[in-house]
C-alpha cells in the first residue's frame, strides 16, 4: 500500500514503516544464516569456512547493487513527495535501465576476475574449490538480486515497507527447504547451498513483480516512459547517477573494507574464518533494529525533502537517533552475556576454540555499537536528502581505518587486532556523517526561511 510520509505524526510513521523492515531484515538474515547453519552442521567446519571465506566478496558486489538501487529510489521518493506521478514512472524506468546495464557489467567483470580475486584474498587451499564454485554460482544470480532490490527500493520509496516483506519471507522459507533438499537429499554439498539461494531469489522476484503490477496503479508504466532519446532523458539519467553512483561507490567501499578484513582473516586458518563467519552473522542480527530505523528514515526524509518539510526532517532524525542509542546499549548487553550461546547455534558445542574466538570478537565490537547506530541514522538521512558525497567521504575514511587495523594491528596483535577494525571505522564515519548532516539540514532550513521571507516582500 502506498503511504504518504509527508503528513501525520513523524515518529509514528517511521515506527510503523520500520517494523516490516525489521521483520524483513530478520528473514533476510535467516536467508543467509540458513546456509551457514545447514552447511556448518551438515558438512563441517571446512565447508562453513569455504562459504565464509568468500561471503565478503559477494557482499561487496551486493553492496554495489543495493547502493545503486537505493540511490535511484531516492529520486523516485522525491518525485512522489512532490506529487509528480509522471516523474515517479519515469524514474522507475530510468532506474531499471541503468541498474540492468550496470549489474550485467559487474557480473561479467567478477566472473572473469574470480580466480585472481580469491588468490588475492588468500583463500586456503583446503577450502578453495568449494569457495570458488559457491561464489561463481551466487554471482551468476546477481541479475536476479538486482531486480528484487530494485522493486523493493521503489516500493519503499512510495511509503510501502510491507509488500517486499511478504515475498522475502516466502523466499527465505523456500531457501531453507531447497538448501536441505540439495545438500541432504541430492548431496550437492556447498554448491547446493548456492543454487538454493539463487532459485529462491528467482521465485521472490517473479511474485513481487506480479503483485506490484496488479496492486500499484501508480507504477503502471506507459510506452512513452521507456523512451530514451531526448536531451532531458540524459539529464534525468544523470540526476539518478548523481545519487546512485556515489551510493554504489560508498557501499562498495564498505564492502571492500570487509573484503580486506576477510583476506587477513583467511590467513589465520579455517578456525578463525569459521569463528568470524558465525560472529558476523550474529552481529548482523543484533544490529538489525538499528538498520531498519535507518532505512525507514531514508524513505521518510526523501519524501519530506520533495515536499520541502525540512524542520519535520530535523525533528524526526533527532528522535530516531535517540531510539538507536538505546538499542545499541541493549544489543551490546545481549552480546556480552549471550554471545557464546548464539555462536553454538551455528557450529555446535564441539569446537571450544572457535566459540571463544567468535565471542571475543562480539565482546570487543559491541562496546562500540553506539557509533554504529548513529552511522545508520545520519547516512540514511543524508541519502534521503540526495547528498551522497558526504556518505562517500565517510566511507573512504572507514575504509582507511579498516585497512589500517587489518594490516597493522593484525600483524602486531594477531587476529585480536583485527577485531578493532570495525570499531575504529565506526567512530571515524559517525563523526563525519553527523557533521555533514547537521551542516546540510541547517542550510536547507535557512534557505527555506529566506525563500518565504522573499515571497512576503514581493507580495507586500
Amino acid at each position: 500500500m502506498i503511504n504518504d510520509l509527508t503528513t501525520g505524526n513523524p515518529l509514528k510513521l517511521i515506527l510503523l514503516f520500520s517494523v516490516p523492515l525489521l521483520i524483513g531484515n530478520i528473514f533476510q538474515q535467516f536467508y543467509n544464516i540458513a546456509d551457514i547453519v545447514i552447511v556448518g552442521r551438515t558438512l563441517g567446519i571446512d565447508a562453513l569456512a569455504s562459504v565464509g571465506a568468500v561471503a565478503p566478496l559477494f557482499f561487496l558486489i551486493m553492496f554495489v547493487v543495493v547502493g545503486m538501487t537505493n540511490g535511484f529510489a531516492v529520486i523516485t521518493g522525491q518525485r512522489f513527495g512532490a506529487k509528480d506521478y509522471d516523474g515517479v514512472r519515469r524514474s522507475v524506468t530510468m532506474s531499471t535501465i541503468l541498474s540492468t546495464v550496470l549489474t550485467l557489467f559487474f557480473t561479467f567483470l567478477c566472473l572473469g576476475l574470480m580466480d585472481y580475486l580469491l588468490k588475492w584474498m588468500q583463500v586456503p587451499a583446503q577450502i578453495y574449490k568449494d569457495a570458488y564454485i559457491y561464489i561463481q554460482i551466487v554471482i551468476m544470480g546477481l541479475f536476479v538480486a538486482n531486480f528484487y532490490n530494485l522493486l523493493a527500493s521503489i516500493v519503499r520509496a512510495l511509503g510501502d515497507s510491507k509488500t517486499p516483506l511478504y515475498f522475502l519471507i516466502f523466499s527465505s522459507i523456500l531457501n531453507v527447504f531447497l538448501a536441505l533438499l540439495f545438500i541432504l537429499v541430492f548431496h550437492w554439498g556447498v554448491p547446493g547451498s548456492a543454487v538454493a539461494v539463487v532459485l529462491s531469489q528467482v521465485v521472490s522476484v517473479i511474485l513481487c513483480f506480479v503483485y506490484v503490477k496488479k496492486h500499484f496503479p501508480i507504477l503502471h508504466l506507459k510506452r512513452e516512459d521507456w523512451i530514451f532519446n531526448k536531451k532531458e532523458d540524459w539529464q534525468f539519467a544523470l540526476e539518478h547517477l548523481n545519487v546512485g553512483f556515489p551510493m554504489a561507490v560508498q557501499f562498495s567501499i564498505l564492502g571492500l573494507g570487509i573484503l580486506i578484513i576477510q583476506s587477513v582473516c583467511n590467513s589465520f586458518g579455517a578456525d578463525v574464518i569459521a569463528a568470524m563467519t558465525a560472529a558476523l552473522r550474529i552481529e548482523q542480527i543484533a544490529t538489525m533494529p538499528m538498520v531498519s530505523f535507518g532505512v525507514a528514515l531514508a524513505a521518510f526524509v526523501a519524501q519530506n525533502f520533495g515536499a520541502n518539510n525540512f524542520k519535520r526532517i530535523k525533528v524526526s532524525v533527532k528522535k530516531v537517533s535517540v531510539i538507536n542509542l538505546h538499542l545499541s546499549v541493549i544489543m551490546a548487553f545481549v552480546m556480552h552475556f549471550w554471545g557464546s550461546g548464539f555462536v553454538k547455534i551455528f557450529i555446535g558445542g564441539q569446537n571450544p576454540d572457535v566459540i571463544k574466538i567468535a565471542h571475543d570478537y562480539l565482546f570487543i565490537s559491541s562496546l562500540f555499537y553506539f557509533f554504529l547506530s548513529q552511522i545508520f541514522i545520519y547516512r540514511n538521512a543524508l541519502q534521503g536528502l540526495g547528498r551522497a558525497t558526504i556518505p562517500l567521504l565517510a566511507s573512504i575514511g572507514e575504509l582507511a581505518m579498516r585497512a589500517f587495523a587489518a594490516i597493522y594491528l593484525a600483524v602486531k596483535f594477531g587476529y585480536v587486532g583485527m577485531f578493532f577494525s570495525g570499531p575504529i571505522a565506526w567512530v571515524t564515519a559517525s563523526i563525519v556523517l553527523a557533521g555533514g548532516y547537521y551542516t546540510n539540514i541547517h542550510r536547507f532550513i535557512r534557505e527555506a526561511q529566506e525563500a518565504v521571507r522573499g515571497k512576503s516582500v514581493i507580495k507586500a
